[in-house]
């Protein structure tokens, strides 16, 4: 039977703090036509847009079980409709940051560190219908925000395809916020 070594641990007192996004092994030998300083900017960039493309995910998915009042149904519905497809452009972002060359945040901890969105309590604190609306309107936003910061990045270094994923995701999330938004009017 082989022996496995135990993971070290971190000497007491001391947190381990995040570490910046690391390449993986044969970056060295990507030539895809972007620059290895730009494809790192276009990978943090993305590291930064997925961190809060899953936080809204989860905030999303959370008020689609908590949610109660005379908006129910239908916004229990548009919830799960938003969550599933959130969920799934999650994977097309990590690919195209491991297409890239570089790690993908894949943690709690990361995503907690690289969001713009402000993380709300849970179950404990669950706000209103109106309250949902309002926070799910105000991360569909943060995300846009985010997205366009990493087009452009992308954009000027020439990496069309994260352009293109980008593109796609600012078309989505804006349609979301629009229609929430509406639901306030």
């Amino acid at each position: 039977m082989a022996k496995t070594k135990s993971p070290k641990k971190a000497p007491a007192g001391k947190a381990k703090t995040a570490k910046a996004l690391d390449p993986v092994a044969s970056t060295s030998r990507i030539d895809i036509g972007i620059a290895s300083a730009d494809r790192k900017e276009i990978a943090e960039g993305l590291a930064r847009y997925l961190s809060d493309a899953f936080t809204l995910y989860l905030k999303t998915h959370n008020f689609h079980w908590n949610v109660t009042g005379p908006m129910f149904n239908s916004l229990h519905v548009m919830f799960e409709t938003q969550y599933t497809e959130q969920w799934n452009a999650l994977d097309e972002v990590a690919e195209r940051t491991r297409a890239l060359g570089f790690n993908t945040p894949g943690s709690y901890a990361e995503f907690m560190r690289l969001t713009s969105i402000r993380e709300e309590s849970g179950a404990d604190g669950v706000p209103d219908w109106k309250g949902m609306v309002q926070q799910l309107v105000a991360g569909n936003e943060a995300v846009c925000r985010t997205a366009r910061e990493v087009l452009k990045t992308a954009d000027e270094a020439g990496d069309d395809p994260t352009v293109d994923l980008l593109t796609q995701r600012l078309q989505t999330h804006e349609k979301y916020a629009w229609m929430l938004r509406s639901l306030l009017e």
